[in-house]
């Protein structure tokens, strides 16, 4: 790889402000290009560097995109700094823990297709992920030379968000595949996300000229098979940085109520409107999103879906404690239950 300057790696005035009291550590300034169980990769004006995580830390609270300052070998991180955006999603379990997925993105591109794979539920949710963090959010919609009307799945997508640009192409032809672009020269990162067989790694090789494997889909339902099993930062042929992340089957979101709102604006601000302001949107006299769908001006799978992404984002944004606290009450609700049912029986 040619030399890098800081700026090529995305390093931008929000980083520099946190080394403002001792301009010299940018000698040490590194991005992470990827995250293994037990090192870091990452790359410098000096060239590539693997690294061990602080003492205090372990590679999990690190994610490909990070900044980060290595001690003098440049074989150690000893400070991760703040980033810009971080994408993250509650982990799997019944815990309150964060998974990272990527750090420092400026756009998150959603990958869908133009089948099967299509899903409004699933594009609100990583939009709202976006809109949380502060990406800009990009739905790519690949497969468009199999569609009769890929215009069409561009605008539904459009439809569910002002916040929305959709574009729609043929990820196996290269000159297509360009359209993406704008979103990944010198100093921008564009990360890939959606469900695996849609077309992430095809576009990822198109725009850097790699050649990682791929894998097609069935045709029976428009699923595919996991080819990306790492989340790794790759050099564009347009100079920016591109973030293929493998397929998700859950994005459950956590602190993402300000992405949600952003998201389903229109409903929020019909809420605001709504005669009373604990309208639960159901039976109630006046309210107005209920006025809206009446009115055919409001889908009410929309307000469903709504419902749904606020309920989990409450429940997800629990700290720790009180995850426990409401399983542990739970537990004796249920022993408590047991115990009535055994009196009844006797």
């Amino acid at each position: 790889m040619e030399n890098l300057t800081l700026a090529d790696l995305g390093w931008s005035a929000h980083f520099a402000a946190q080394i403002a009291d001792d301009p010299a550590q940018i000698a040490h300034a590194c991005r992470l290009t990827s995250v293994a169980r037990n090192r870091l990769t990452g790359l410098s004006p000096m060239g590539e560097h693997l690294l061990v995580p602080p003492s205090d830390m372990t590679t999990g609270q690190f994610a490909a995109g990070d900044w980060v300052l290595t001690d003098p070998t440049g074989h150690k991180v000893m400070h991760r700094l703040s980033p810009l955006t971080e994408l993250s999603r509650r982990a799997a379990g019944t815990g309150a823990d964060r998974q990272l997925i990527a750090a420092n993105v400026d756009t998150l591109g959603i990958v869908s297709s133009c089948n099967a794979d299509f899903n409004e539920a699933r594009l609100e949710r990583y939009l709202a992920l976006a809109a949380a963090v502060g990406c800009l959010p990009l739905v790519i919609l690949t497969k468009a030379d199999q569609s009769d009307d890929p215009r069409n799945y561009a605008r539904r997508a459009e439809r569910l968000s002002p916040l929305v640009t959709a574009v729609a192409l043929n990820a196996t032809d290269a000159a297509d595949a360009a359209q993406l672009v704008p979103w990944c020269r010198t100093g921008q990162t564009l990360a890939l996300v959606g469900s695996s067989g849609v077309g992430k790694s095809t576009l990822s090789n198109a725009l850097t000229g790699d050649r990682a494997p791929t894998a097609g889909i069935r045709e029976d339902d428009a699923k595919g098979r996991h080819t990306t099993t790492a989340r790794e930062l790759h050099r564009t042929e347009a100079g920016g940085w591109l973030l293929d992340t493998p397929g998700m089957r859950a994005l459950r979101l956590s602190d993402a109520r300000a992405g949600v709102d952003a998201v389903f604006a229109d409903l929020d601000d019909l809420a605001e409107t709504c005669r009373f302001s604990d309208c639960a949107h159901d039976t109630e006299p006046g309210c107005a999103i209920r006025a809206a769908i009446d009115a055919g001006q409001i889908d009410p799978d929309r307000l469903r879906r709504w419902r749904k992404l606020l309920a989990e984002d409450a429940r997800n944004s629990e700290t720790l404690a009180e995850a426990r606290a409401r399983d542990k009450s739970f537990g004796k609700l249920v022993k408590s239950a047991l115990k009535d049912k055994d009196r009844y029986r006797r």
